[in-house]
């Protein structure tokens, strides 16, 4: 069963999420509690793969990025959590949700500018992250403006790795 954050580590949580420029001195004059208590907060949530501290790119001025939206319809429902998970891990894929509604699992994905990455993605990589047939259908969403997106850049963008094939 998940946790709940108490309203210290949400407090911690919430303003990293504002700025995580601070240092720790600087975060606990923030919250008005001790040095130690931020840096033992903060190592724990981090520790627990509960917060992650990342750079993130605002999608909206950076026209060479691609974003898109991948809905799929898998086969053997019982193992959508599964087969997000695999499709998680891929090169160009920001997330992997399992979902209700039209389909089972929603692929946030972003790509460096060429648009045959993003057909490679979604002809090729996230139907291979499952057994032959688990993928039924795909449809892809090219997202064409946004407001507010911000994403830390999946593996593969601006590398030279991601344009290596399948192995």
């Amino acid at each position: 069963m998940r946790e709940h954050l108490d309203l210290t580590d949400r407090r911690l949580v919430k303003q990293l999420s504002q700025d995580a420029q601070p240092g720790i001195n600087r975060l606990a004059e923030i919250l008005a509690i001790s040095v130690p208590t931020v840096r033992s907060r903060l190592r724990n949530l981090l520790d627990r793969n509960l917060l992650k501290i990342v750079g993130l790119l605002n999608l909206t001025e950076r026209p060479e990025l691609i974003s898109a939206i991948v809905g799929i319809n898998a086969q053997g429902r019982g193992r959508a959590r599964e087969l997000a998970q695999r499709i998680s891990e891929l090169p160009f894929v920001n997330s992997a949700s399992v979902v209700t509604g039209r389909f089972d699992i929603i692929v946030d994905v972003t790509v460096a500018g060429d648009v045959a990455d993003l057909y490679r993605v979604t002809s090729e990589l996230i139907p291979g992250a499952g057994e032959p047939g688990e993928v039924m259908r795909s449809e892809t969403f090219v997202v064409m403006a946004s407001c507010n997106k911000w994403v830390s850049l999946p593996e593969g963008c601006w590398s030279e790795d991601a344009r290596k094939e399948p192995a």
